[in-house]
């Protein structure tokens, strides 16, 4: 028995090294009132968390990294942005690096209002890079408070525990026909006040109002596999920073990025903690 664990130990020894994971978040500039929009303070969060679990973690600060090349090293990327027209990743020579880097299996992720892109080019690659975007006239942004109760068997839904929490969770996303590859993560019932807005590019239309009266669960998380290989992912909440507070909250967008850099999710998902004092640090000044 001694020998065969000797042996067994000198095999493992002889694997070759799991190569380091680099994920690099995108974190959009100030935006909105204090607390809100704090994509630099939650991108360093996220990136605390991910490094104390072995992971290679860049922050990109106030929009499109200066120096692009360091998206060429990345397994994984977030976009934590502002979104529509100003979206950091709209430009076309953007899209085209996005488009080849997607190419070569690096997970695409976006966060709030950084899933929301025009219609045309820019809404075609969010859905070849994470499924599932914020179209206007289309999707709705109000502020509410969902409830999750259960999640599907998924890597990403591992460790989550049902919560409920207040935030401008979007909805009604555009899909990739059939959602072919999307697996909803967070899923919840949007009650009627949400519709109490008059019709508008984020406010409301027909299609929404008939989706919120006959009680379909709306989509707030997803996860997608694209079908030429790589992974995406969109989280439509995290407009407001204390909300990475919450445990099952911060999880989900932690097993996001690790999911879609490739890597294994352990059987509770990615473990974290966050204090008031972290989360008070960082934010810019409004």
């Amino acid at each position: 028995m001694k020998h065969l664990s000797a042996l067994i130990f000198l095999l493992v020894a002889l694997l070759p090294a799991q190569a380091e994971k680099t994920i690099v978040l995108v974190a959009g500039s100030a935006s909105h009132g204090k607390g809100e929009h704090e994509f630099r303070a939650g991108a360093l969060l996220l990136a605390d968390a991910l490094n104390a679990n072995g992971y290679k973690t860049l922050v990109a600060s106030n929009g499109w990294p200066a120096d692009p090349s360091i998206l060429q090293k990345a397994d994984a990327i977030l976009l934590f942005a502002n979104g529509g027209e100003g979206h950091p990743a709209i430009q076309p020579d953007r899209m085209k690096l996005l488009d080849s880097l997607a190419a070569k299996g690096v997970g695409i992720g976006a966060a709030h209002y950084g899933v929301e892109v025009p219609k045309g080019d820019p809404g075609a690659a969010m859905l070849r890079w994470t499924g599932g975007y914020f179209e206007t006239f289309w999707s709705v942004n109000p502020t509410w408070t969902a409830t999750f109760k259960e999640f599907p068997e998924h890597p990403v839904a591992r460790g989550l525990k049902p919560f409920h929490i207040e935030d401008e969770w979007y909805f009604h996303m555009r899909f990739v026909p059939d959602m072919k590859g999307v697996t909803p993560i967070l899923s919840a019932m949007a009650p009627a006040e949400t519709m109490q807005r008059g019709d508008g590019p984020h406010s409301g239309n027909t299609a929404v109002r008939e989706s919120v009266k006959r009680g379909e669960p709306q989509v707030l998380m997803w996860t997608y596999n694209r079908p030429g290989g790589g992974r995406g992912f969109g989280f439509t909440g995290a407009h407001f920073h204390k909300n990475w507070g919450n445990e099952s909250f911060r999880k989900a967008v932690l097993n996001a990025l690790v999911w879609i850099s490739g890597d294994a999710i352990p059987k509770n998902g990615i473990p974290s903690t966050v204090t008031a004092d972290q989360l008070a640090r960082n934010q810019d000044p409004k």
